[in-house]
């Protein structure tokens, strides 16, 4: 249940590196913190150059920013080894919905989810453990990719872009989170507030409904979608695959989460077929 990518080791020194220009720290220095021992007896280089899998990679990191001084510099409590386990969960969720794990974890919630049970609880509750009016699964798929409802939000965000005429980046992400500060999508949406008779205020409040499924009842998301609908003269989608980047040390080519929703797709058909 342990991915082993491709180029792991240089993938993590250019990471290092990357962190130890940023912050203007000598190499030198840093690939000398790097060789001092590490709990295993090893050292930190030692232990990166003979890494063959993200869990052993997210071990390497968790030891060198808890012991080594120079570790919390470059990284704070920042492990870079961000997904994990078989179904490549973000750490971060997992953190996040761990209560109700139904099984005693020995370590932390980021070592459970490099275990084969803890990879599959945490990932199939991602996959499935939300309310969702889509059509089909490949939209789950990018969801879990991209986050719950981001399909149905890209395809809110085209209809906010052709009812305002604003062109948006069709990500899913319909405010910026942990910011009252307004993103390109509330701005978009606070040009048509005149039209759908809502003041800014109600226009922010309904648009952080959504990350659930209560955001279609919004009497925001009827009258985008009326006006929208009504502008172009067509039914528009209620679901559509995000168009983002796929952002990744451990990702070389140009993908998208349209792509890896289809490829899993593709999985998913074949699987059934069989």
């Amino acid at each position: 249940p342990d991915p082993a990518p491709p180029r792991l080791r240089t993938l993590a020194w250019q990471e290092i590196d990357r962190r130890a220009e940023r912050l203007h720290i000598p190499l030198f220095l840093v690939h000398t913190a790097l060789k001092i021992n590490s709990p295993n007896g090893k050292s930190y280089s030692e232990r990166l150059d003979t890494v063959k899998t993200e869990k052993q990679l997210s071990a390497i990191f968790d030891d060198f920013i808890n012991m080594v001084p120079m570790g919390q510099t470059l990284f704070g409590s920042y492990n870079p080894v961000h997904t994990g386990g078989p179904m490549q969960v973000s750490i971060a969720f997992a953190e996040q919905h761990a209560k109700g794990y139904p099984w005693k974890m020995t370590g932390t919630v980021r070592q459970e989810v490099f275990t084969r049970r803890g990879g599959l609880w945490f990932g199939t509750y991602h996959l499935l453990n939300y309310p969702a009016n889509y059509s089909a699964p490949v939209f789950r798929f990018a969801d879990f990719n991209a986050g719950w409802y981001a399909s149905r939000n890209a395809a809110f965000q085209n209809a906010v872009s052709k009812a305002s005429g604003v062109k948006l980046a069709l990500d899913g992400d319909l405010i910026r989170y942990n910011s009252k500060e307004p993103g390109k999508t509330e701005l978009a949406v606070r040009k048509l507030a005149g039209q759908l008779g809502m003041s800014e205020r109600e226009i922010r409040s309904q648009l952080e409904k959504g990350d659930s499924l209560a955001f279609e009842k919004t009497a925001l998301y009827k009258k985008v979608y009326k006006l929208a609908e009504a502008k172009t003269g067509k039914t528009l989608a209620r679901e559509m695959l995000p168009g983002i980047q796929l952002e990744s040390p451990k990702i070389t080519r140009k993908l998208t989460t349209a792509w890896f929703a289809k490829r899993v797709d593709e999985r998913r058909a074949r699987c059934m077929g069989r």
